[in-house]
This record gives C-alpha cells, sequence and structure tokens, in this order.
C-alpha cells in the first residue's frame, strides 16, 4: 500500500473539516444565485466551480505541496501532467453535477481523491447541501459523517427486488432500449451526479449502478467508497473501473459481489 500523510487520523481529521467547511461557503452560500455559462464541450460553468477548485487547490498546496493537482476546470496539459508525477496527485470535481446546481437541483457535491502509485488512497465527497461527507481511506474503510458503511448486511439479494441507478443518456441505444423496455430490476432513478451516484450506492440508496462514460474526477473518491464498503465494481468490458487515466470510464457497480454478479450477467445478454 502506498504511504500517504492520510494514515494520521488527526490529518484526516483536518481535511474533512476543510473540504466541509469550502463546500459550504464556495458552494452552498452559491446556490441558486449564479448564472451558467458553456464551456467548450458543452457542458456548463459557474462560479461556484471556479471559487471551489481555486480554494481546495491552495489548502491542499500549502498543507500538502508535494502532491500535484489535477482539477476538472484544470487545461488538459496540466491534467496530464498531474497524473504523471512521481508524488501522487489529487483529484478534484469542485462541483459534481453543475447542471443540477445551475438549475437550482439540490443534488451535486465536491468530490476529492489522492492518487498515489497508481492507486486511490483516500477519497471524500462532500454533499453540502445535506452536510453529509462521505469519504474512506484505503484498507480503512467507508463511512457517511462518523457512520460506517458497510454493505454487507444489504437484505437485497435478487436483481428484480433491487433499485438501480442508471444514467442512460451515456448508454448506447441497444442497451438504453433494453432496460427501459424491459427493466430487469424494481426501480430505476438517475439524479445527475455521478459522485452521489456511487456514494448513495455506498449508502444503500439503490442496489446497483450502470453509467456509460465518466471522467476520472467524477468516480475517482467515489469508486474508492463503494470499494470500501464491500460494493463491486467494473467497466462493462469487465476492467477495473479506476485508472490513471484521463480516458473517459463505463461503469456497472452493485451493493454486494452477488447482486453484482448478477447484474453484470444481465447487461452481457443484451
Amino acid at each position: 500500500m502506498p504511504i500517504h500523510p492520510f494514515t494520521d487520523n488527526q490529518a484526516w481529521l483536518a481535511l474533512q473539516q476543510q473540504i466541509r467547511l469550502l463546500g459550504q461557503q464556495e458552494i452552498q452560500q452559491r446556490f441558486q444565485q449564479v448564472s451558467a455559462s458553456h464551456k467548450q464541450d458543452g457542458s456548463l460553468l459557474t462560479e461556484a466551480d471556479t471559487a471551489t477548485q481555486a480554494a481546495v487547490k491552495a489548502y491542499l498546496a500549502t498543507n500538502w505541496p508535494q502532491f500535484a493537482f489535477l482539477g476538472e476546470e484544470s487545461d488538459l496539459t496540466s491534467q496530464q501532467a498531474a497524473l504523471e508525477s512521481s508524488q501522487g496527485c489529487w483529484v478534484l470535481d469542485p462541483v459534481d453535477g453543475t447542471t443540477n446546481f445551475a438549475h437550482g437541483i439540490d443534488v451535486y457535491a465536491l468530490s476529492l481523491a489522492l492518487v498515489i502509485e497508481g492507486q486511490v488512497v483516500a477519497g471524500l465527497v462532500y454533499d453540502p447541501a445535506r452536510d453529509e461527507l462521505f469519504h474512506a481511506r484505503l484498507g480503512q474503510g467507508a463511512f457517511c459523517n462518523d457512520r460506517p458503511l458497510n454493505q454487507a448486511s444489504c437484505t437485497i439479494k435478487q436483481l428484480h427486488k433491487a433499485v438501480g441507478i442508471v444514467d442512460f443518456k451515456r448508454l448506447d441505444t441497444t442497451m438504453a432500449s433494453a432496460l427501459a423496455t424491459e427493466p430487469p430490476y424494481a426501480s430505476q432513478r438517475s439524479f445527475g451526479s455521478v459522485a452521489l451516484d456511487w456514494c448513495w450506492i455506498a449508502a444503500g440508496r439503490g442496489e446497483l449502478y450502470l453509467h456509460g462514460s465518466q471522467s476520472l474526477w467524477d468516480y475517482a473518491a467515489g469508486w474508492l467508497i463503494l470499494s470500501e464498503a464491500g460494493g463491486q465494481s467494473a467497466t462493462l468490458a469487465g476492467e477495473q473501473v479506476f485508472i490513471p487515466s484521463l480516458t473517459k470510464r463505463s461503469a456497472i457497480a452493485a451493493t454486494t459481489p452477488e447482486l453484482f454478479k448478477q447484474w453484470q450477467t444481465h447487461l452481457c445478454q443484451i
């Protein structure tokens, strides 16, 4: 396991407290008070995105200057350079769910992960609207605020009884059509925040997850949190979801290995 500063509980608690504070100051205080512009890729950008990234980056640089920084709002060249840093890098999505945020829908989050030697060693996802901080360190379990998340006790054992969080927009038309016309689950939801999708599965607010294409900053922290909560995941091609790369990844996930096998098998048959 890579050596990192957050094996120290005091440092870990200090980071949690600061992320919570910045989430309230830079994101929540701007809710329903900002306008949005469009980036070159067509996605939305608000003052909360840029202000949050600047504030988090400054805090991290002051306290852990050895790590590079990769933010969603950084340019491609600096993002790639951060990933290639030998010391490791922070991966930040300042506001995951900007479209929700800009439209007054209170489902969005700050997502921060630390990647060292090709592994996610720490992850935090803060939901400022509900004041919920999901967090995990590699090998030390997952939590929502102070509550441990462990899906080993999940009572849903069969696919047809499960709730699926499914992003239809980024699925190919064949798979999307099959799931819409003959759903294998009891019910389906789509919330518009990848980071919270992972965390809500980790918290048992749904049992299944499917997304066709998500960026590193969207999923890195949430992927660790679900993994540490006992969930299982893979890409649609059967690979590990997390790789230290800017290449977008698909994701299948479930609260338990048993449900994951059923879910993966069903999707592979479409």
